[in-house]
């Protein structure tokens, strides 16, 4: 909500367009709430330390046993398009959307989302899942 307060609109082409320079991103204006909303993507997408439900570790591979071949490739696929539909959204919301110097915007944008992603997969492979016991 502070994002399109600051902005003053709903739309996201404005949003990404009163970020101009690198000093006026959402993220340096509004860290408290880059903060809260990276953690609740992080929430949403049910990954470590958040994937109680999912309890992979305790049941061998979580409520995906059921399923084999594509529909447990399916399943994956679509936690993982979840995980760059927030990486987008974050960064469009907070790191300047596509916005940077020298290089073309498209190379902007994947670069911001892959570092996002980045964090997605370091924070999974670093924290330790805690046990429902």
């Amino acid at each position: 909500m502070g994002v399109l307060m600051l902005a003053g609109t709903f739309n996201l082409m404005e949003i990404v367009k009163a970020q101009e320079s690198f000093f006026s991103w959402y993220v340096f204006k509004q860290p408290l709430g880059f903060l809260i909303f990276s953690i609740c993507g992080i929430a949403e997408t049910n990954r470590a330390p958040f994937d109680l439900p999912e309890a992979e570790t305790e049941l061998v591979a979580g409520y995906h046993t059921e399923y084999s071949s594509m529909k447990f490739g399916m399943f994956f696929m679509a936690e993982y398009a979840h995980m760059l539909n927030v990486s987008a959204i974050v960064t469009t919301l907070f790191l300047g959307g596509w916005q940077g110097p020298l290089l073309p915007p498209v190379v902007w944008f994947l670069l911001k989302v892959s570092i996002f992603l980045f964090g997605y997969i370091w924070l999974r492979a670093t924290l330790p899942r805690f046990r429902y016991d």
